[in-house]
């Protein structure tokens, strides 16, 4: 596929909250990563407001195994309390993502450069990353290495299917819709052979409103000094 970047991404921990268990203040993880968890990564990589990018599949490396800690969250109001959260212990995943330009952004039709942004976040992959990588929550640190997506021995290669249920794919935010409306969107998810392949956002059939919001307006203003000296410099992308 066009414009596409396959990572390897892994960490001692990681919290994909499911929200059901959040009602009480205890959290529990799902047992894969969501799409949203995913996107988030790839964006923490390389992301300009200019493109989308979409979670294609992930690989499920390693087995499946979850740890309960302790934990003191903060309590605004004043007092104690202690919650148990349950996290995925020891995880490595290799995701297959792709970009397309985000034609709501009419105020970004400039910086359509499919060369550039494709070289670009190459060699955010081999350099880890932009910004910091989490596994679904600020505590869980993880690392970003580029990787073959079809190598290698996953834990659950010889699995014909699991199936997870209906869990959460994301959120779609108004910049991405063209719409005011910010919405969770559901589907059913299922492994096939270590591999989940996702859904793209509009295909998801369980979509509910939680809220609303605008589009902002990006320009060179407030874009990054990075961004405008790399947009000079390299005009075409230049060479990945």
């Amino acid at each position: 596929m066009r414009n596409q970047i396959e990572f390897e991404v892994y960490g001692n921990y990681a919290l994909f909250t499911d929200p059901l268990t959040k009602l009480g203040g205890e959290k529990f993880s799902y047992q894969i990563p969501t799409y949203q968890a995913l996107k988030g990564i790839t964006e923490s990589i390389y992301w300009k407001p200019t493109i989308m990018w979409y979670v294609d599949e992930v690989r499920i490396m390693n087995p499946i195994q979850t740890e309960s800690k302790g934990i003191r969250p903060i309590e605004y109001g004043g007092g104690n309390t202690l919650a148990y959260y349950t996290y995925l212990k020891d995880v490595r995943y290799r995701v297959r993502a792709h970009f397309e330009f985000n034609l709501y952004r009419e105020d970004l039709i400039h910086d359509r450069n499919e060369h550039k942004h494709h070289n670009v976040s190459k060699r955010c992959v081999k350099a880890g990353g932009r910004r910091d990588i989490f596994l679904g929550a600020r505590e869980c640190q993880g690392y970003v290495e580029p990787c073959n997506f079809e190598e290698g021995v996953g834990a659950y290669d010889d699995a014909p299917e699991i199936d997870f249920g209906n869990m959460i794919h994301g959120i779609s935010y108004p910049d991405e819709t063209g719409g005011i409306d910010r919405e969770t969107r559901l589907w059913r998810a299922k492994m096939q052979h270590g591999v989940v392949r996702f859904i793209r956002p509009e295909e998801c059939t369980i979509v509910r409103k939680t809220g609303e919001g605008s589009i902002k307006t990006f320009g060179a203003g407030n874009m990054q000094p990075v961004d405008l000296l790399y947009d000079e410099m390299f005009p075409e992308g230049g060479e990945a």
